[in-house]
């Protein structure tokens, strides 16, 4: 077993065993770090490198600013643009928004799975039993996320430097440091939130969800705050828009950096505070209220999936509730704003929209509850694989309970969930647009609700079919095609991608209700796909071995 490797190797080398924490934990966290970093180093090189190359005129680049520059949708999506008709603008303006998204989706999640998943799996017991105390190991940990974040940053710092020395893009060593150090601001700021999470929540599954659930609170405020409707100051409410802030390229202002890294100390302090005020395997939010028992889901096993993943989906459900509210609220003053811009008409008719004004942006907006969803399906399919690494399905199944009754109940209570909040998160935003009288109806809304459930059914089929037959993948999977997906969307948007290409996201897959009619033959086709996936992984779960962590 890893732990007592661990103990074994620090009792052989005579080093302190907290010293270990931190080199495990670096170990884990550098090499997807120097992956991440490469990939976002030649994210910002191709973004520069082509614009200088299709865009070589003056002319050229002040057709595009004029074109992109103003509209409203897509500032809304990726954050608004500062002189874009030079290299510099271009380059900060699509990469800093895609990759600080991409950037704290990593983080909460590396955060907490080399926190709190590290010691829901028992391998910290051992450690603690010596020297090292439960606030020194949290320190420890959150020294070899560091080491992580830094490498993260290097890498890319290198790779940016390179392309900004070629004469086509000429950026100068110094503004790429600096936009290397914006574009890893959100990962560092969201590995802390997964250090806090862990430390609240008693399991990984649901510190994932609360890191998950402020990553899509802040992407909706600062969504909000770029729609142009008025709210400008809501970006100083969200570390997202100190991210914006910075403009690293264009008209720097590194005293951003001071409420980032103030975030960063402040719940790496309140992590390693908690961590001592607890017992091992505890968390700060008791995972049982000490209140008289309640029998009644423990009937069967998906009775007993819904006592499980109740609390998990509540707290989803209400984030994504407020979140459809707070578009709804500035949905009519957003829409008079798309409707001033002629590309962003041009692309929503393009999707065969005859509506406008706050349908309009609602259509838009509705991508960040898809991303959400889409999340609650990660999380929920990431927790069934929790259950069996963790070796807590082995009691399960060592009764007579069949394992396609345990599978098939525990997918269908999270279908039926995925419904529910895809019709509360319409019901929210039509309640919102209708106390601001936007006219948006709520047939409407309520499709447009349920047009965010089959990418989620899909990407649930998916991890099951992974689960089913590499199950240690579980995760890796789900979450790529989720960020890959998110990525190709928002590019797909600037940018004339390939069709191909963009029909690798299954967001692509989803029409912008209620700027459009739903497609529910494409719908249908997603559930479909999820469905035929599901029934292949739980043929191969039928027919495999329990699988440890």
């Amino acid at each position: 077993m890893q732990g007592e490797r661990i103990v074994t190797q620090s009792q052989s080398t005579g080093r302190w065993p907290g010293a270990i924490i931190a080199r495990e934990t670096a170990r884990h966290a550098v090499r997807p770090a120097a992956m991440w970093g490469t990939i976002f180093g030649f994210y910002v090189g191709l973004s520069a490198y082509g614009y200088a190359s299709s865009y070589k005129t003056a002319a050229q680049r002040h057709f595009f600013a004029k074109t992109f520059g103003t509209d409203v949708g897509i500032n809304a999506i990726i954050g608004p643009a500062h002189q874009i008709q030079t290299v510099a603008g271009f380059t900060a303006w699509r990469s800093l928004g895609v990759l600080s998204i991409v950037g704290a989706v990593w983080g909460l999640l590396a955060g907490t799975r080399l926190l709190r998943g590290e010691e829901e799996a028992g391998r910290w017991e051992l450690l603690l039993a010596g020297q090292t105390t439960r606030r020194g190991a949290a320190v420890q940990a959150l020294a070899g996320l560091a080491a992580g974040l830094l490498t993260l940053w290097v890498i890319m710092a290198i790779v940016v430097t390179g392309v900004g020395r070629l004469p086509e893009v000429h950026i100068a060593p110094s503004s790429a440091l600096l936009l290397a150090a914006a574009a890893v601001s959100g990962t560092a700021m969201f590995l802390a939130v997964g250090a806090l999470a862990s430390q609240l929540a008693p399991t990984r599954r649901q510190a994932a969800s609360y890191a998950g659930g402020a990553l899509g609170l802040a992407y909706a405020t600062r969504m909000v705050a770029d729609s142009g409707a008025g709210l400008e100051w809501l970006r100083w409410t969200t570390p997202l828009g100190w991210v914006e802030e910075l403009q690293p390229l264009t008209s720097p202002h590194p005293l951003m950096f001071l409420p980032i890294a103030g975030l960063v100390g402040a719940f790496s302090c309140i992590a390693v505070y908690l961590a001592g005020g607890r017992d091992l395997g505890a968390s700060t939010i008791a995972d049982r209220p000490r209140t008289k028992a309640h029998l009644r889901l423990l009937s069967g096993p998906a009775a007993l999936t819904a006592r499980l993943v109740r609390p998990v989906l509540s707290g989803w459900l209400v984030a994504i509730a407020l979140t459809g509210l707070m578009m709804g609220l500035i949905s009519k003053s957003a829409g008079r704003a798309l409707s001033d811009s002629s590309s962003f008409g041009q692309m929503i008719s393009m999707l065969g929209a005859h509506k406008g004004g706050a349908s309009t942006y609602l259509g838009v907006a509705f991508l960040v509850a898809a991303v959400m969803m889409a999340f609650v399906a990660a999380g929920q399919i990431g927790t069934a694989r929790g259950e069996e690494a963790s070796g807590r399905l082995d009691h399960l199944l060592a009764r007579p309970i069949a394992r396609w009754r345990w599978l098939g109940g525990r997918l269908t209570i999270i279908v039926g969930a995925l419904v529910i909040v895809g019709l509360t998160a319409g019901l929210s935003a039509w309640i919102g647009s209708a106390l601001q009288g936007a006219g948006v109806s709520l047939a409407s809304m309520l499709a447009a609700g349920l047009n965010l459930v089959p990418p989620a059914v899909f990407l649930l089929g998916i991890g099951t079919l992974v689960f089913g037959v590499k199950p240690r993948a579980v995760s890796a999977v789900v979450y790529g095609i989720l960020a890959w997906s998110f990525l190709i969307e928002i590019v797909g948007g600037i940018i004339r991608a390939n069709h191909w290409l963009l029909d690798t996201s299954v967001l692509h897959q989803m029409a912008a209700a209620p700027a459009v009619n739903p497609d529910w033959t494409a719908n249908a086709i997603l559930v479909t796909l999820g469905i035929a996936s599901a029934f292949v992984g739980g043929f191969g779960f039928l027919h495999r071995d329990l699988v440890g962590d």
